[in-house]
């Protein structure tokens, strides 16, 4: 198989991590639904290009605390199909990195979002 085949099929078990993130994991669909959101916001309030860049680099960061998240969960329930308090401790840990990642996210939806909110709202 050649290089740029292999890339491409690299690129193809990608997509089928994706499938499988958006298809088993609740609140990867609430990310997907805020992700749209504030796409949405972001062209209606005709946000700068700088907001943008922090905007998609905190959607970025919860996708990939995310995905980290629920392929450490597919691990550690390998590893440990019985319930122990390490393997807990681990899935803990790294649902702790999604909730760091949005609450980040949030703080920068307020930053751009909100003095545009207050200028709609109140002139």
């Amino acid at each position: 198989m050649g290089y740029l085949a292999q890339r491409w099929r690299s690129v193809g078990f990608a997509w089928q991590g994706l499938k499988y993130l958006l298809g088993t994991q609740p609140n990867a669909r609430i990310h997907a639904l805020a992700t749209v959101a504030v796409v949405l916001g972001g062209v209606y309030f005709e946000v700068t290009h700088l907001e943008w860049l922090a905007l998609v680099a905190a959607i970025a960061w919860v996708w990939v605390a995310e995905a980290l998240n629920t392929g450490l969960e597919c691990v550690v329930d390998l590893v440990s199909p019985e319930h122990h308090p390490k393997a807990a401790q681990a899935k803990d840990v790294a649902a702790a990195g999604v909730l760091l990642a949005s609450v980040a996210a949030v703080v920068v939806g307020v930053i751009v979002f909100g003095p545009k909110l207050m200028q709609a709202l109140f002139g």
